[in-house]
């Protein structure tokens, strides 16, 4: 190495709330094994293609207000009625991408 830096990916920019992609992404996993009762090594094997509304059985509509619930709280966003379709709520990446789109912010 001649003294320059690698970048490895891992020290991502943070966001306006101080939390990097990351953080994010361990906060949603430990909100979708909290708020779903799911063991957190399943969680864990979440990628972006992982199949939620609809092939979770755990998360069913009820389960989705708490869900966002808990996303506002941990996360310290506010979700607002006209941000939730379908689509988020699709697969792990969908619903990261919005997480990660709220906690930017506009």
């Amino acid at each position: 190495m001649n003294g320059q830096t690698e970048t490895t990916g891992q020290d991502e920019p943070e966001n306006a709330l101080g939390l990097s992609r990351m953080a994010i992404d361990e906060k949603l996993r430990a909100i979708l094994s909290d708020v779903l009762s799911l063991e957190a090594d399943r969680v864990e094997e979440f990628d972006a293609d992982t199949g939620l509304f609809g092939h979770l059985p755990e998360l069913d509509s009820m389960a989705v207000a708490t869900l966002f619930t808990e996303m506002e709280d941990r996360l310290d966003i506010i979700i607002e009625d006209e941000d939730v379709d379908g689509e988020m709520l699709e697969t792990y990446g969908g619903l990261l991408a919005f997480a990660e789109a709220k906690c930017i912010g506009p």
